[in-house]
């Protein structure tokens, strides 16, 4: 096969993986993204966001890559705040986890090509996972941050209101 095809084939298969887990993640219910898990909780050393417009200066490019989450009949955009309201905030900060089990699942379809290419190819097409996931995954935990500290800010530091603090991992959706 020459090289041209490799290429096609290749990216037929990403496009192929990504439409799979953009499907799989559109299709996961509130209940799954309306709190953090282990995968989703925000670290210290992201401290609240702030590190990836110090480190990746996001705020200069994460409006120039795309954005799907609308791509499947009654998906969610993220180009937008959908507005400015509690709940809407609430809901914008589930669909960036949503976005970001999308993206997490895409990179790690790079070792599928471990089981039918030579290593260095596997290697290449593994790498390319995660070169082109991994600036969406920090976009959608950068603007997270963001999001669960405008709530924390307005909930006051009394703490009430019922919102964990951004780094606690019990971000939660009101049911």
């Amino acid at each position: 096969m020459d090289a041209l095809a490799v290429v096609a084939v290749f990216s037929l298969c990403w496009f192929a993986i990504g439409v799979v887990t953009g499907y799989a993640g559109h299709r996961l219910p509130l209940t799954a993204i309306d709190h953090d898990t282990w995968l989703t909780r925000l670290r210290s050393f992201e401290d609240e966001g702030r590190a990836y417009d110090r480190l990746l200066r996001i705020r200069r490019w994460k409006d120039l890559l795309p954005e799907a989450g609308a791509a499947f009949r009654g998906g969610v955009s993220k180009s937008q705040l959908p507005g400015r309201g509690r709940q809407d905030l609430e809901r914008f900060a589930a669909e960036t986890r949503r976005a970001e089990y999308v993206h997490w699942a895409n990179a790690a379809a790079g070792p599928l090509f471990w089981i039918f290419q030579p290593l260095w190819v596997a290697g290449i097409m593994t790498a390319f996972g995660m070169a082109v996931h991994l600036p969406f995954v920090a976009i959608q935990r950068y603007n997270r941050a963001r999001i669960m500290r405008t709530l924390a800010r307005r909930q006051g530091p009394s703490g009430a209101g019922g919102l964990a603090s951004p780094n606690a991992g019990g971000n939660q959706l009101p049911t």
